[in-house]
């Protein structure tokens, strides 16, 4: 019987030292009871060394102790799968991995200990990163055709020190364009200062961009520099350009044309050397035709133009997006958040975007701050974000509804797991009433 032990230990043992992915077994006291080949390869530390020690004193990840995988099994008698995590090994390298955990038990059924596989991520760490820099260009991130063409010619365009005109929807990333021109121009030493000329009335807005002297009108107790003297040398990125008013239209162009302007109560002009690059949320050209924009300024800020597509329109990027925001909360929130559900991504990408980056980037920071877990689920994310997604879904003739069938059942499944087969509270988390999640029930064959 005992041969017969020692046999099945030796098979075991080989069947382990075969599988790539580091394994590992603890007794009830944590002390390590087998190490495979893989797991001396990802920690550099021999069996012989493991065997006998706690987990802890080989691993020295980042979540020993009350956050150890192990132990949750241990104590709620539930696997974990992919909980991703960093250890050191023995050179004292950090080595991102994946790791699964689970109960072993005897032939009693009792729990005499834990298994925990692992898998090093480092290869796939750097593919990711490979990645994220092939489609990243200072801080503009995208694989989208027309943005790549951009990111070819901003160099050129930056080079330059021509006025640029960058037309996008709102939240498109028009500043971080700016940004980018002035990082890579000759200006780059000089001061880069951004105003949002749809924030501030006509008059506010003429102090704030040409400044004013002491005396210029009753409050003007001292001289006030405006941006375009701030700006002396640098850039001035002037957002929301079709806002302003046509009296300051005339004054504007004057600075693009003769290169001066006059602070309030000056008597004589002063000379700007600031490079001018404006944005605006809708088509000037449009707005000239109608008569609210200048047609002479229009062409004057007009020389280089750059035409950013809604996020609607851009879609490959979001997973890019996400995955960008998720780290930066991260380090934000100290939080370990890994990705997105593959049912939170298909939300997401069933969803138009129309507040485009800025309201993608505040889903990501809301559902990190409600996500506890490893991945960010449906339910992570806004009600009128899923309610929307659900009404395109099952609108008649969508040709979204048979791609995302899946989608709208992973919701289901999310909420009755989430409200424990509660079809009432389903119900209301997905924000339809009671029938209507019955008849999607059995449409998907959800029981």
């Amino acid at each position: 019987m005992e041969k017969r032990s020692e046999k099945s230990q030796r098979i075991l043992g080989t069947i382990l030292d075969s599988i790539a992915d580091g394994v590992f077994t603890v007794d009830r006291k944590w002390q390590v009871t087998s190490f495979n080949r893989a797991a001396e390869r990802i920690t550099g530390v021999s069996r012989e060394e493991a065997i006998g020690k706690k987990c802890f004193e080989v691993f020295h990840a980042d979540i020993c102790g009350e956050a150890c995988a192990l132990k949750e099994s241990l104590k709620s008698g539930k696997e974990i799968i992919d909980r991703r995590c960093e250890i050191l090994n023995s050179r004292g390298d950090r080595i991102p991995i994946s790791i699964s955990t689970s109960v072993l038990r005897d032939e009693r059924g009792e729990a005499s200990g834990g298994v925990e596989t692992f898998r090093d991520l480092s290869a796939l760490e750097e593919l990711k990163k490979a990645v994220a820099d092939r489609y990243t260009f200072q801080d503009i991130i995208s694989k989208n055709h027309r943005i790549q063409e951009i990111f070819q010619v901003l160099p050129d365009v930056a080079e330059s020190d021509s006025t640029i005109l960058i037309q996008g929807p709102s939240g498109s990333g028009k500043e971080l364009f700016a940004r980018a021109i002035h990082n890579l121009s000759r200006r780059a030493e000089g001061p880069y200062l951004a105003v949002n000329c749809g924030a501030l009335p006509d008059s506010l807005l003429e102090s704030e961009l040409f400044g004013y002297l002491q005396g210029a009108f009753t409050d003007a107790k001292k001289d006030k520099p405006g941006r375009f003297a701030r700006a002396e040398g640098g850039t001035l990125f002037l957002d929301e350009i079709g806002n302003i008013s046509p009296a300051l239209q005339v004054k504007l162009l004057r600075v693009l044309e003769q290169k001066e302007y006059e602070p309030l109560g000056a008597t004589a002009p002063v000379r700007a050397d600031v490079r001018i690059v404006a944005a605006a949320n809708q088509d000037l050209s449009g707005l000239v035709a109608q008569g609210r924009f200048r047609e002479d300024l229009f062409y004057r800020l007009n020389v280089i133009r750059i035409d950013l597509p809604p996020l609607a329109g851009r879609k490959e990027d979001l997973p890019l997006l996400v995955e960008h925001f998720i780290r930066r909360f991260n380090l934000r929130m100290g939080k370990k958040v890994d990705g997105v559900s593959d049912e939170a991504m298909d939300v997401m990408m069933s969803y138009d975007f129309p507040g485009n980056i800025r309201e993608l980037e505040n889903m990501i920071e809301r559902a990190m701050v409600l996500c506890h877990g490893p991945r960010i689920l449906p339910t992570h994310l806004p009600q009128e974000v899923l309610n929307r997604t659900m009404e395109a879904r099952l609108k008649p003739g969508s040709s979204r509804q048979s791609q995302l069938g899946s989608a709208e059942a992973g919701m289901i499944m999310e909420a009755l797991k989430k409200s424990s087969g509660h079809k009432g509270k389903a119900a209301q988390e997905l924000g339809i009433d009671r029938s209507t999640l019955w008849r999607k029930m059995k449409k998907h064959g959800i029981k």
